[in-house]
């Protein structure tokens, strides 16, 4: 099955971005080897097809993060050099969630605040995060806190590009996928 970009810059077409999320289990979820308890809990919402382990690249991080690049002025850090830090090299696990039309919403809500003391309990930043904004603010860094789903069905499809490409289109797909 061939399939190609609808628009120019898509990176494809024919698939319901509203059903996909790509999870980024980010570089502290990893060192803490706590990525398959966070899957676990995103896995009443949706569906795990498809996770691989990747180190990240510079273009990666910034790619994702570009709007933290475009609004940096609301933070007190150097925005890309602590992104260098905290991501460039590091290991991290990416992974692809499919369920209903919704996904990527219903999974932001498990996650709680970006800031894992701020989070309610029972989201995953608070009960498995261990960082502040507060702690990050003082030490001149990014606040650590596990885990990112794409925001939307547009931020899904963004998110695909980034950290799996479209060469990897199959994973959409998994009917198709050999056993």
């Amino acid at each position: 099955m061939k399939q190609r970009a609808d628009r120019p810059g898509g990176v494809l077409g024919n698939v319901d971005w509203s059903r996909w999320s790509v999870v980024l289990l980010k570089p502290d979820c990893v060192r803490r080897q706590l990525t398959d308890q966070v899957l676990a809990r995103l896995a009443p919402v949706a569906r795990i097809v498809h996770q691989q382990s990747l180190v990240v690249e510079d273009w990666q991080v910034f790619v994702h993060y570009w709007d933290l690049l475009v609004d940096q002025d609301w933070l007190d850090v150097d925005v890309p050099t602590c992104l260098r830090n905290a991501y460039v090299g590091q290991p991290v696990m990416v992974a692809l969630a499919y369920g209903p039309s919704g996904t990527p919403e219903r999974l932001r809500a498990l996650l709680g605040h970006f800031d894992p003391a701020r989070a309610l309990k029972g989201t995953i930043r608070a009960d498995l995060g261990t960082d502040s904004l507060d702690a990050a603010r003082v030490d001149q860094r990014l606040v650590e806190n596990l885990v990112h789903t794409s925001d939307d069905a547009q931020a899904a499809c963004r998110d695909f590009g980034t950290w799996f490409g479209a060469d990897q289109y199959k994973h959409l797909f998994p009917e198709f996928e050999e056993t």
